[in-house]
């Protein structure tokens, strides 16, 4: 299917590995223009070289930003140019005690997850209303409705990710202007696999073993499986397209069936 981005001009922050990485992959293919953000400059040219190679043609740049270090923030907003489709990608997590996450971890996932969303759109989102097109996509998680308890600080930011999309849309109203939240179940990113394989060490067993207890551990998932990265980005190179012109303000599930509750 043909998701008439040619032309179109996107941003992914968080894209040199992971979801990140697929969704600007896939946008490429779908012949969207496309700049990537990470946190160092290394990180960020190797995935550039490695996303020329999507296409013949392939336009994709790069610029590397901490969203953790409001500077570079600053210096990455006054360089970013015109975007047609923002995606809010960017993240960080880890499995940790609520008790031990201190006010400065909090502050650090807050920035991070959150507030690189809310800067973004804030400097975004004006350009494409008075364009009268645009598209805004959160990539949230299902532990932003289900919270775990050992990941509280992590899932409060996602949760706070979707009250911000649900905000943000109802300003597009009357425009060609979409703001919309993808609520991902459990994907092996990048991310994932090195914290399976760092307990997978600890424990003494197979990376691929654990991989398959944790994902049979999952009592509500209906996909039995992790979800792939790429499985992920299909459904944000569609919200990004004018295809999805009558999607907004939605949140929407790409979950494995993990969710139980109706959104």
């Amino acid at each position: 299917m043909d998701l008439d981005l040619a032309g179109k001009r996107a941003f992914v922050s968080g894209a040199t590995q992971g979801i990140g990485f697929a969704i600007a992959e896939t946008l490429l293919v779908e012949g969207a223009a496309v700049v990537i953000n990470g946190r160092t400059a290394d990180r960020v040219e190797a995935a550039v070289e490695r996303l020329r190679g999507t296409r013949a043609g392939a336009e994709v740049d790069g610029i590397a930003a901490d969203f953790a270090e409001p500077d570079e923030v600053r210096r990455l907003l006054a360089s970013l140019g015109e975007v047609d489709v923002l995606v809010n990608n960017v993240g960080i997590f880890e499995v940790k005690p609520f008790g031990e996450v201190s006010d400065a971890e909090w502050k650090r996932y807050v920035d991070v997850n959150l507030m690189s969303g809310v800067r973004l759109s804030r400097h975004l989102l004006p350009q494409m209303l008075a364009r009268g097109w645009g598209r805004i996509i959160f990539i949230s998680s299902e532990s932003g409705v289900n919270v775990p308890g050992d990941m509280t600080h992590y899932g409060t930011t996602k949760a706070g990710m979707l009250a911000l999309g649900n905000g943000l849309a109802k300003l597009t109203r009357g425009t060609g202007v979409t703001v919309n939240t993808i609520l991902g179940g459990p994907t092996y990113s990048d991310g994932v696999a090195q914290t399976v394989a760092e307990i997978s060490h600890a424990q003494g067993t197979s990376p691929d073993q654990l991989k398959g207890a944790i994902a049979a551990g999952h009592q509500t998932s209906l996909l039995q499986r992790f979800i792939e990265p790429r499985e992920i980005a299909h459904l944000a190179a569609y919200l990004a397209s004018p295809l999805a012109s009558a999607t907004n303000g939605a949140a929407v599930r790409a979950d494995g069936g993990a969710l139980t509750a109706i959104l």
